[in-house]
């Protein structure tokens, strides 16, 4: 078991993990998604020692590892790294890559050595490669064998960090596959991907990471279908956002316009998504809710995403409840409807602004 306490990691310029607080169970498979500069590789790379936190502990199976006389070799030796860049031996052929550890660090003999070394490249579908270099194999066969070479230390816990990203997309499959296999096999596992389907299908946990360490940790059906927070679903559904914050009836009705323009242009919605979006802005911001912006502002959010295309709008104000259905504007508030996939109106008082407007944009 690893236990991560109140773990930081500070740059001089950034703070990637800030009071990180996580158990990680014997047998758990991880998959570490999210934005690029969100700390996924300094996690792993903390828990393996590899960087040294700046601040709380790391505990391995009852140790405190960041402890300052802590021998860190005997760490290391319960857990292994696959790189993304292979860090093979270009020199040593691949089955000395695979002997030279087991020799220096688990003291085996040669002959005990080569042979953990045989089995391991046919595990990794290898066999008949042991006497090539390096330089010899493809993309995917190195990483491959640096996942064989890893192995061959029998660690308790793998650390993969984004393991397929300096791949060819064509050889992406084959180091997938030699993960996928491995997960049967009890060992705690974390891999950094940003390769979702594959996360979802090889894990029974996700760590979503953002603001400094893990926004969200969850099993894969719920990080993936249902998440929890904003930023987690944003994230997983690829969505372009544009917020606006419109202040009263006089608001700069062609600039708020442009706005949009802009972010439908930058994002490469499809016109008569573009079109259906300023519409409806218009019609809730200077027809249905005009008599509320009178008296509070209104915060709208524009998302669109990229995986399905579908485009939708979010209006959050406060004051007593309104529904827009109510409006004086009721001609405008049924033509909207019904040039809408939905349009609902909601009243949550817990909210930071209870009255909740979503309008579904149909598919272009």
């Amino acid at each position: 078991m690893i236990e991560l306490i109140h773990l930081e990691k500070k740059y001089e310029n950034a703070v990637p993990l800030r009071d990180v607080n996580v158990v990680i169970n014997d047998g758990d498979v991880i998959s570490i998604i999210g934005p690029s500069g969100t700390g996924k590789s300094t996690l792993i790379r903390c828990i393996d020692l590899l960087e040294r936190p700046t601040g709380g502990k790391i505990i391995l199976d009852g140790e405190e590892i960041t402890a300052q006389n802590y021998d860190v070799t005997l760490a290391r030796r319960k857990m292994g790294m696959v790189f993304q860049s292979f860090n093979l031996f270009g020199h040593l052929t691949v089955i000395e890559n695979l002997m030279q550890p087991q020799i220096d660090i688990l003291k085996k003999s040669k002959p005990e050595a080569y042979k953990t070394g045989l089995e391991l490249l046919k595990q990794v579908g290898l066999a008949g490669r042991e006497l090539q270099y390096p330089e010899q194999l493809s993309g995917g066969q190195k990483q491959r064998v640096a996942i064989a070479r890893t192995l061959a230390m029998d660690p308790e816990v793998i650390l993969f960090d984004e393991p397929t990203s300096a791949l060819d997309p064509t050889m992406v499959g084959e180091v997938q596959a030699v993960i996928r296999d491995l997960t049967h096999t009890g060992k705690t596992m974390m891999i950094v991907t940003h390769e979702l389907n594959f996360a979802r299908a090889i894990c029974n946990r996700v760590f979503y990471m953002d603001e400094g360490g893990i926004y969200e940790d969850g099993p894969p059906e719920q990080v993936f279908d249902n998440p929890q927070k904003q930023a987690t679903r944003r994230f997983i559904h690829k969505l372009k956002v544009l917020e606006l914050m419109i202040g009263d009836e006089n608001f700069d009705f062609v600039g708020v316009g442009t706005d949009i323009d802009r972010y439908c242009l930058h994002n490469d919605v499809p016109p008569r998504t573009k079109y259906q979006i300023r519409l409806t802005f218009e019609e809730l911001a200077t027809q249905i809710l005009s008599d509320v912006l009178k008296k509070t502002p209104l915060l709208m959010t524009i998302e669109y995403s990229e995986s399905n295309e579908e485009a939708s709008i979010t209006v959050e104000y406060d004051g007593e409840k309104f529904d827009p259905a109510d409006s004086e504007n009721s001609l405008s508030y049924k033509l909207l409807k019904g040039s809408l996939k939905d349009l609902s109106y909601n009243y949550d008082a817990d909210a930071e602004h209870p009255n909740i407007v979503k309008a579904i944009i149909r598919q272009s």
